[in-house]
């Protein structure tokens, strides 16, 4: 239990007067498609032959929080219905949502995947079917309700993942392998190892696919302000090679942050709905695996000062901050969190940084990590979360550096960062 309050004695104190703060935007390429039902209708024109009259069709949507995934789902949904099918959609995210079915049910529609919204019922259970084995004999498993259907149809974002690097790495491929697989599938998976997941993936894809009655998958990538910049049906003969090419444009648009180095990174939000580790490393260039191929600007201190609402208590990658707060951690929910990170094998997600009674005293205790630094001279970024890097605060003496780059600019004048009664940190807005 954590005790009331963590006071840190020191003889000079623990205050730290920070510079004067400026608001930054950071220019990215935000070409997006704004016609989701027109995108989906003209992806459809090339399965204009499927018979798919009175059968059934699992559509498999996994656990993050993708923006544009409920208006893609409920087009398809849509569509098949048009040619006589019957979707239900079923949750495919492996361990999360506490590992259990009403779970899994719940973050969907928290997502805003729900029957109303998308015109197709919700199925959710943790059973699965064992349909072939990897040349090593672990067993490569589906969804029960998924490949009990007459067809099932896998929805993913292609992307960088968070913990390892590969010709595959969170996309279709890697739903196939570990979202379609439920818990028990997810487990058996991650006991390779992230840094065996460049071979065991796409193996166990090929698996799959061979194994099962697969319409489609759904194939979405995003630019770095979140919004669809492609959105394609990819048939199973080629699903492994098209998760790899779409790979590759998500790679060129996530978001980053544009500075050459920052003393501390303050990330208001930390959660599952922003990054499978809660704070994205290839922002950060810090994954829980310690894994090679993350490198980006040095970042000396991170401070992680809240979770983000939908992440439900999941405090998943916390372990990548050097400091957080009291109020954070009194909102975890220890058995989700824990339940994902041993699943996952990346046990030391799970451990606390130093945690400060106030954001305040996070933010003089980050400072203070940094040898010889004079606050007054600190090169501070502070985000709401990785995800959503447009706009940011800095420093006023990264000034500079922010004019002679022609993807930034400043917004506004300079002001003070304040703190209320309780030490909390004033809203990034």
């Amino acid at each position: 239990m954590m005790p009331k309050s963590i006071p840190i004695p020191l003889p000079d104190g623990l205050n730290a007067e920070l510079p004067r703060f400026v608001k930054v935007r950071q220019r990215f390429n935000d070409e997006h498609i704004d016609d989701v039902d027109a995108a989906i209708a003209e992806q459809f024109k090339r399965f204009s032959s499927i018979e798919i009259q009175g059968k059934s069709i699992a559509i498999g949507v996994g656990s993050r929080g993708i923006r544009p995934q409920p208006p893609v789902v409920r087009a398809v949904v849509r569509e098949l219905k048009a040619r006589g099918g019957e979707p239900f959609i079923v949750p495919t995210m492996g361990s999360h949502g506490g590992g259990t079915a009403e779970g899994q049910a719940w973050i969907l529609s928290d997502y805003g995947i729900t029957e109303e919204y998308t015109g197709a019922p919700i199925r959710a259970s943790m059973d699965v079917v064992t349909v072939g084995k990897l040349a090593d004999g672990t067993p490569i498993y589906c969804d029960k309700l998924a490949y009990e259907a007459d067809y099932l149809i896998p929805c993913n974002r292609v992307k960088p993942h968070t913990d390892f690097r590969g010709k595959h790495e969170s996309g279709l491929v890697k739903m196939l392998a570990i979202g379609m697989a439920k818990h028990v599938g997810a487990a058996r998976i991650h006991l390779h190892g992230f840094e065996h997941f460049p071979e065991v993936l796409p193996a166990a894809a090929q698996v799959f696919i061979d194994n099962t009655r697969m319409l489609f998958a759904i194939a979405m990538v995003e630019n770095a302000y979140d919004q669809l910049k492609h959105v394609e049906l990819v048939t199973a003969d080629k699903l492994i090679e098209r998760d790899a090419a779409l790979l590759e444009i998500a790679k060129a648009n996530i978001p980053r942050l544009m500075f050459e180095s920052i003393d501390v990174l303050v990330v208001n939000q930390l959660g599952k709905d922003i990054s499978g580790c809660g704070m994205d490393p290839n922002a950060t260039g810090r994954p829980s695996t310690g894994l090679p191929g993350f490198e980006t600007l040095p970042i000396r201190e991170i401070v992680v000062l809240d979770l983000t609402e939908a992440t439900h208590g999941n405090a998943t990658g916390l372990s990548n901050a050097d400091v957080t707060t009291r109020r954070l951690v009194e909102k975890m929910d220890w058995s989700a969190t824990y339940v994902n990170i041993v699943t996952s094998g990346a046990i030391g997600g799970g451990k606390l940084p130093l945690v400060a009674d106030t954001d305040n005293m996070a933010l003089a205790i980050a400072l203070r990590g940094v040898p010889r630094l004079v606050p007054q001279n600190a090169r501070i970024v502070r985000v709401n979360n990785t995800l959503e890097l447009a706009e940011v605060w800095v420093t006023e003496g990264m000034r500079e550096e922010v004019e002679a780059n022609p993807d930034m600019e400043i917004i506004g004048e300079p002001f003070d960062a304040r703190f209320d009664n309780q030490g909390a940190l004033q809203a990034f807005v």
